[in-house]
């Protein structure tokens, strides 16, 4: 049997314009490839967010280009604004991989807000207590252990009642941070106000001794150095061991992890727990290295941007913290563009919120063409 050849005279001409597109796009398709396809698509919606933010400054009178000029300026091409961008993502980053951590057994920490606030908590505690009796590196250490540890009870909580009770810790870890701020309210406002304040509510001051010092003289700190040591951690834990490999088991199909006779209540647990512990420990480095001491509003939100950040890295460790770093550049950039342009530093809120619909439109997409 021979097979006939198709004259493309033979093909309707009004099929032929129905079957051209076809061809052209799958071609298309296939040149592109799937990741270049994503990647393309990725760029363009921010290019599409960063136009869409430009419209709303213009409408408020602002020049975009004088808008976008000193959002840079006033971050990444002034040395202290940079210093100070780093030192606002030391907190951000380290509470996004409290999110990132029991991420990978499919548990959301929504709580990073109120695990930052009790890291603090701990470490003022532990420092005003300390005070200036001991040298400084055991009194650096004392309140970092202490702030980790603290985060970590706090997270433990919602896992327990997660693994115990199967509460949801979406919600339990969100009323944690209500909880975890009226604490630190009534501790500045009774047990630990400072008698020598202005009558402020806020703790007493850490001793010289007991704040971490700065490096070569500049703004930054020695939390800059035990942050990056953790990030590496953290990549390793979830990466190269026995442990970060069930919680993906775990977080991919809880059942068959289950079958297959691993310990899922002592994951969830424990992921959470690290999780809690890494955000402890942002809140002890904050206060440690640029508060020195509590008081309300330390964490500025920190942990619901935490969340949008490692949201927005996708919840890998080295993605996160530069996705934190640019979240802490854009909120810092606010205060320029009120001096500067007459804006409510507020609006780069708007441009924090389109930077993370991004990624849900490529996400979308991914879904349409699976």
């Amino acid at each position: 049997m021979t097979a006939t050849p198709v004259n493309e005279s033979s093909v309707p001409s009004a099929d032929v314009d129905l079957i051209a597109p076809e061809l052209s796009s799958a071609a298309s398709r296939a040149r592109l490839g799937p990741g270049s396809r994503y990647a393309l698509i990725s760029t363009l919606g921010y290019v599409a967010a960063l136009a869409i933010f430009g419209v709303l400054v213009a409408v408020e009178g602002a020049g975009p280009i004088s808008v976008y000029h000193t959002i840079i300026s006033s971050t990444l091409l002034n040395g202290d604004a940079l210093q100070q961008t780093t030192l606002r993502a030391i907190p951000i980053g380290l509470a996004a991989l409290a999110v990132a951590v029991p991420a990978r057994a499919g548990l959301i920490n929504v709580g990073g807000e109120g695990q930052l606030i009790m890291g603090a908590v701990a470490a003022t505690g532990i420092g005003v207590a300390i005070g200036g009796q001991v040298p400084g590196a055991l009194s650096w250490a004392a309140m970092c252990i202490g702030g980790a540890l603290s985060g970590a009870l706090w997270a433990a909580v919602s896992g327990v009642l997660r693994t115990w009770l199967g509460a949801s810790e979406a919600v339990t870890t969100l009323l944690l941070n209500f909880i975890a701020n009226d604490v630190m309210l009534y501790l500045i406002y009774q047990a630990w106000k400072d008698p020598h304040g202005s009558g402020q509510p806020q703790s007493r001051p850490l001793a010289h001794a007991a704040q971490l010092p700065r490096i070569f003289g500049s703004q930054l700190n020695i939390g800059v150095l035990i942050a990056l040591a953790v990030v590496a951690a953290t990549w390793f834990l979830l990466q190269r061991t026995g442990w970060g490999f069930q919680l993906r088991v775990v977080g991919g199909n809880t059942e068959a992890a289950r079958r297959a006779g691993l310990r899922v209540n002592t994951l969830l647990l424990s992921s959470i727990a690290v999780g809690g512990a890494l955000a402890g420990l942002g809140g002890a480095l904050n206060l440690a290295g640029v508060e020195t001491q509590l008081r309300p509003d330390i964490t500025l939100t920190f942990g619901y941007v935490a969340f949008l950040a490692s949201f927005l890295g996708r919840h890998q460790p080295v993605k996160v913290v530069g996705a934190a770093l640019l979240f802490s550049a854009v909120a810092l950039s606010g205060n320029g563009l009120q001096i500067t342009d007459g804006l409510d530093g507020t609006i780069v809120d708007i441009l924090l919120a389109l930077i993370v619909a991004v990624p849900l439109i490529v996400a979308n997409y991914r879904r349409r063409a699976a």
